[in-house]
């Protein structure tokens, strides 16, 4: 899914947040680099590289060309991008900075173990060349389903990593993933994942609902009857548990990504109440769900 459709080379399926819509995607690496979340699918079909740094400025140069004046936002994909040393970064955030006068903000995925990777100096350094927005996704913050769906990290990593980017002058955005702890630990996952949120302070948060893809570890263990997808009721109560709790300092939450019941958007804490009205209100089936035919991941 791309927000910018010049001349580029892509290699597989690309994704992106919903905030991305309006974004150029460059992809300086191909797959994730980690790869082995239980749920996820997204890069399953490719073999995790960086691009060749010649390929991408490439890239770079061929987007300036042909639309570099209109170009404001780029987001650096594939799956976590961070992951790339300040060798193969740095370049690229220069030539970013030269194709397209009108940026503003340079974003990518990011996962707690490549912000622990780099050290305060270095996210420092990327932040002074125009890297200034990470996309993390803990999914949860209840180490039990952490450990289970292989993260790769811990809630303590998670608020470690956060602290240390936005140390460097990032902004995050965090997603939590509704459903992904099953029916055995909804209610544990949706508190935990709050706490995390708290802990972790971002100026953005998300949640999304899974969507148990065949074919993934998640997906066989549900074939086999050792996962359960809460049902939708359950679903909205994990939400409804994640707003109600969680209090970062300010950060601006979102629910509209296609894969979620209900659509709800403000800024916690200080919306909380209004958020937690419409839930109530399709709890109580006052508000239409996002029919199944609608929903995509």
């Amino acid at each position: 899914m791309s927000g910018y459709n010049g001349p580029v080379r892509y290699e597989g399926t690309i994704y992106r947040p919903p905030s991305e819509a309006d974004a150029y995607i460059l992809q300086a690496t191909i797959g994730c680099s980690w790869n082995a979340c239980t749920y996820c699918d997204m890069y399953r079909s490719k073999r995790f590289r960086v691009r060749a740094l010649d390929e991408t400025l490439a890239d770079v140069a061929l987007a300036g060309r042909s639309r570099g004046e209109r170009v404001e936002k780029v987001f650096v994909a594939d799956g976590d991008a961070l992951v790339m040393d300040l060798a193969q970064w740095e370049p690229i955030l220069e030539a970013c900075r030269a194709a397209f006068p009108r940026l503003r903000r340079v974003s990518a995925y990011a996962t707690a173990r490549n912000i622990l990777a780099k050290t305060l100096a270095e996210l420092e350094r990327l932040h002074a060349l125009g890297l200034g927005l990470l996309y993390i996704g803990p999914e949860s913050g209840d180490d039990p389903t952490l450990k289970r769906i292989a993260k790769g990290g811990t809630f303590a990593d998670h608020v470690e990593a956060a602290h240390r980017a936005r140390a460097a002058g990032m902004a995050l955005s965090a997603i939590f993933l509704l459903g992904v702890a099953g029916v055995e630990r909804s209610q544990e996952h949706a508190s935990a994942s709050a706490r995390l949120a708290t802990a972790m302070d971002p100026g953005f948060l998300s949640a999304l609902t899974l969507t148990v893809v065949p074919g993934t570890p998640l997906g066989t263990l549900d074939r086999q009857g050792r996962f359960g997808l809460p049902r939708v009721p359950a679903l909205l109560r994990e939400l409804r548990t994640f707003v109600a709790e969680a209090s970062p300092t300010r950060a601006v939450f979102r629910t509209n990504h296609a894969s979620n019941y209900v659509p709800i958007g403000g800024t916690l804490p200080d919306d909380r109440a209004r958020m937690l009205e419409v839930i109530d209100a399709a709890l109580a089936g006052r508000v239409r769900l996002r029919p199944e035919w609608a929903r995509g991941f």
